[in-house]
């Protein structure tokens, strides 16, 4: 018989046997793993509803999904809110399907707007899905030296220019010089900040599988910085941000490369440089580290609207929105960021 339950925040227990199912489930991510509950539910105030699906006592499938209710942008429940990838994981067809079943009723009791699943495979053919973004993902090699010759020749010629350069990687205990360089970042493009709380809570949860790699300039002072996620033999960069000075000495080249040498010494087998949108500049920039784009398969149940709900700078009606944050002083977008973010997950 299968039975659908829900995570308990606060049960060790409960946190471990969900891990270890995700951690043995080849189609899991770092996405699903049980410390995403308190991550939304202590840092954004969103409601957790991390759903499983157990048969005789043990774990067959889980669903991972938090209620966002913004002013900005309607209510949605979403698997999951600020993470790339998510949907069910399941054992079988039965228990993916009975996940999915209540989430859409949970969706209809919470009166949201939509549900949304961001798979990596394509699930429902007749469910509305989002196209604007792709993940890149490449085997890391065995050896440094062919993963240097993996780069393209332009490219490569980047990342031996930060050597040149005499620049330098520095895993950083802390969130400090990751967040400023970040903060100013997203600043410059238009965009508010996540708040500092939330990445301090990140290193806090994940431990050592979430981890700050700093780029330094030959006179110590920060110019790249990238926070990651480990996953079995994955690394994924997923936070980023640096200084003006980064473009000119190669700092963001030298930083993902520093990352792929330190993966590759570890004996990690895949790097994912994560999601993009479809024609802007990080979607160019990872073409060119001869990363291949493959689709990511948002679904969506849609309840109270009649199209797939377009919460992203690319929105054309966003665009004074984003020249008017970049014009408000540092400190005061680093203040209202917070407010803003937390409605856009």
């Amino acid at each position: 018989m299968l039975n659908i339950l829900r995570l308990r925040p606060d049960d060790p227990r409960d946190h471990v046997s969900w891990d270890a199912y995700v951690l043995a489930a080849p189609k899991a991510t770092f996405f699903h793993r049980a410390g995403w509950q308190r991550i939304l539910r202590d840092v954004f105030r969103h409601q957790p509803y991390f759903l499983k699906a157990e048969r005789a006592g043990r774990i067959v499938g889980v669903l991972p999904l938090a209620h966002v209710r913004s002013v900005l942008f309607g209510s949605a429940l979403t698997s999951l809110p600020f993470a790339v990838y998510g949907g069910v994981v399941a054992d079988d067809a039965e228990a993916a399907a009975a996940l999915e079943a209540e989430a859409q009723r949970l969706a209809q009791q919470l009166g949201v707007q939509h549900l949304e699943l961001r798979n990596l495979e394509r699930r429902h053919e007749d469910w509305p899905r989002q196209d604007l973004y792709v993940t890149f993902r490449k085997a890391i090699l065995p050896d440094e030296e062919a993963n240097m010759l993996a780069i393209p020749r332009k490219q490569r010629a980047m990342v031996r220019k930060g050597i040149k350069n005499e620049l330098k990687s520095e895993i950083d205990p802390g969130v400090d010089r990751f967040f400023a360089l970040y903060a100013d970042n997203v600043h410059r493009h238009g965009t508010p900040a996540m708040p500092r709380r939330y990445f301090e809570a990140l290193r806090r949860e994940f431990g050592a599988d979430c981890e700050v790699l700093t780029v330094t300039a030959p006179d110590g002072r920060p110019l790249s910085s990238v926070m990651s996620f480990y996953f079995r033999d994955e690394v994924l960069p997923y936070y980023a941000g640096d200084d003006q000075a980064a473009r000119d000495l190669a700092a963001n080249d030298f930083k993902y490369w520093e990352l792929m040498r330190r993966s590759c010494a570890r004996g990690l087998k895949v790097f994912d440089y994560g999601r993009s949108k479809q024609g802007t500049g990080s979607y160019s920039f990872k073409k060119n580290w001869g990363f291949e784009p493959q689709p990511l398969h948002y679904e969506y149940c849609l309840y109270k609207r009649d199209a797939v709900p377009q919460n992203n700078p690319a929105n054309a009606k966003y665009k004074l929105l984003i020249e008017t944050w970049r014009r408000l002083p540092i400190g005061v977008a680093n203040w209202l960021g917070p407010f803003v973010v937390r409605s856009l997950g």
